[in-house]
């Protein structure tokens, strides 16, 4: 099966600090923008960061495998050599993760290569890669 994009909008407190966010440590390429919104081609998928200061912040958390995750936030699922290289990148430019990259689920079908950041604009993402991809969607 061939996913499609998705297509994900959402709020951030200035354009410039999105830029050199998704831009520059993420290295989404830039699309089409205006005074207020860019596109950002987000590993193939197309996401776009509105100027609402209004908007953003990180909202509530809730308990999985023993940490507070956010419970808005958007980000991927990479191939496990993808998630380890932007793992990588990201200590070594000093992010600040609000939960620190780690294995979740060791030795359940749902065992994943986890790590969740903030943007500047306090969005939560995440991005995980499963042991065994296939599992990505199995139950227990």
């Amino acid at each position: 099966m061939t996913l499609a994009p998705f297509h994900l909008a959402f709020p951030v407190n200035g354009l410039a600090e999105a830029r050199v966010f998704y831009g520059g440590l993420l290295g989404c390429t830039e699309g089409r923008s205006d005074g207020d919104w860019i596109d950002f081609n987000f590993f193939g998928h197309q996401i776009v960061a509105y100027r609402a200061p209004q908007e953003t912040g990180m909202s509530g958390t809730s308990g999985v495998d023993g940490d507070a995750v956010p419970i808005r936030h958007f980000g991927l699922v990479l191939p496990m050599n993808e998630w380890e290289s932007l793992r990588d990148r990201l200590v070594k430019a000093g992010t600040k993760f609000i939960i620190e990259p780690q294995v979740r689920f060791v030795g359940e079908i749902g065992e994943q290569s986890s790590l969740f950041f903030l943007d500047p604009s306090g969005n939560a993402l995440e991005f995980k890669a499963f042991k065994d991809p296939s599992k990505l969607f199995a139950k227990s």
